[in-house]
């Protein structure tokens, strides 16, 4: 028996229960799929429960700067099995929610595999379902290495499953999710090792962002070996080694942590059945409309291979929504000027192009303004760590077109100048604002330093 519907939606991530939420409020009949935990990899094993240690990794922060305050605090360390089961019991709280959430909006749920039959018409656990409307959004999963030994590496999932705090770590991988763990496990007392396959971390990023990085790693203790390619890995688990291409090793830990990139979940869907093309990753291609090659089948989030962010996805779904079933023909989402926050110690806020990107569309009309300096909270302190700030703009008019920021409050400052960027404010737009006293926030629109030009 066929079960018909307005929209189906394969995925119960951010971006497919935000498309398939949004639908019903148009009066769109939903079935939605998921597989495992509602709230996909953000909830589960991603933001959500990261965010949680990060906080932990920040008050251990503050306990060791308290000194600088007067303070006199001693502690009893870290029960990491405690804070799990507490950040744990928080999770399936979300998924309780997401849960009476659906049911709440007459939301058609089914638990398992979803396996397209054709264009539109799809296969779960022994149920047929049709729409003239599909949207995959079933996201990505930790990518692993080629080499022998794999598997005695775990991942950012296996991360989260960590009963115990281990003493030595090596992470292998040089983007977000890497220095982010890096900076959880070191803050809590491990010792850490990171390896890069090029010569740093976030590479990607403005050169500022990445070069300060490094340095507050390397402040924080934790050791960042660039050009190391995994080779192959031996051992057993609390004792492993790592051999890498060049011939060095790396002996002893107990804890190897892969955070190489992230796989588009796409392999059992049988796309081909429907005629939905996929590039040689496996990612499901595009236009700005979210439209695949195939009329009426979408594709959002991480399955994309574009923006691999919670907001973007929760955004491409509601846009997408607004458009089949809201009437509002043109509502897409603009992937240009997208905030992101890196979560590492400290905090990375960012928006927008970077320097080289700049340069490379506007050539020599590019002005760059820089500040680095102490600020006010690291003052009383005998160590005293920096915040970098950039902003870089085009044009005569010097309009914004990239803000970089790392330092204490970066991630909560980033937002308010991302809405100022979009909406295309210049130099002069942020020199005429009044500056908040005293913030670092404020050097954003007192910033009079230019480099390059």
């Amino acid at each position: 028996m066929e079960n018909s519907f307005d929209l189906i939606v394969i995925g119960g991530g951010s971006g497919g229960l935000a498309a398939a939420q949004r639908a019903t409020e148009y009066g769109a009949s939903v079935a939605l799929i998921e597989s495992g935990r509602l709230g996909g990899t953000c909830v589960n094993v991603g933001c959500v429960p990261k965010k949680v240690m990060w906080n932990a990794a920040s008050i251990a922060h503050v306990m060791h700067e308290a000194a600088g305050y007067g303070f006199s605090i001693s502690t009893q360390g870290h029960d990491w099995n405690e804070l799990k089961v507490k950040r744990d019991a928080y999770v399936a709280r979300l998924n309780g929610i997401y849960a009476r959430n659906l049911e709440q909006k007459n939301i058609t749920t089914f638990e398992g595999r979803a396996r397209f039959l054709g264009p539109h018409k799809v296969g779960v656990s022994g149920h047929t379902l049709t729409s003239p409307h599909v949207v995959i959004a079933t996201g990505g999963y930790p990518t692993l290495p080629d080499v022998p030994g794999v598997d005695l590496g775990i991942t950012s999932d296996g991360f989260f499953e960590l009963e115990q705090r281990p003493e030595r770590v090596l992470i292998a991988g040089s983007g977000y999710v890497s220095v982010e763990l890096a900076g959880v496990f070191r803050s809590l007392g491990s010792e850490v090792t990171v390896l890069t396959r090029k010569d740093g971390v976030l590479r990607s990023f403005d050169p500022m962002l990445r070069e300060s990085l490094m340095d507050a790693m390397a402040r924080d203790g934790i050791e960042v070996v660039t050009r190391a390619v995994p080779l192959a890995v031996s051992g057993s688990a609390g004792q492993i080694d790592l051999e890498i291409e060049d011939g060095r090793h790396f002996r002893g830990y107990d804890c190897l942590l892969w955070a190489v990139g992230r796989s588009p979940a796409s392999a059992d869907l049988a796309l081909a059945n429907a005629g939905v093309r996929m590039d040689a990753a496996g990612f499901v291609p595009t236009d700005e409309y979210q439209n695949t090659n195939v009329d009426g089948i979408y594709a959002l989030g991480d399955i994309t291979g574009r923006e691999a962010l919670t907001p973007v996805a929760i955004a491409a779904g509601r846009r997408l929504a607004d458009r089949v079933f809201g009437g509002m023909t043109d509502r897409h989402l603009d992937y240009a000027n997208i905030p992101t926050v890196i979560f590492s110690h400290p905090p990375i806020g960012t928006v927008g192009m970077t320097e080289p990107e700049a340069h490379a569309r506007y050539g020599e009309a590019v002005k760059t303004y820089t500040s680095r300096f102490v600020p006010l909270y690291q003052s009383m302190f005998e160590d005293k760590s920096q915040t970098a700030m950039k902003l870089i703009t085009a044009g005569a008019e010097e309009k914004v077109v990239g803000c970089h920021v790392i330092g204490p409050g970066a991630d909560e400052m980033m937002q308010g100048f991302a809405v100022a960027i979009r909406m295309g404010a210049r130099k002069q737009d942020l020199d005429d604002t009044v500056a908040i006293h005293p913030t670092s926030a404020e050097e954003l629109v007192t910033m009079r330093q230019v480099q390059g030009g």
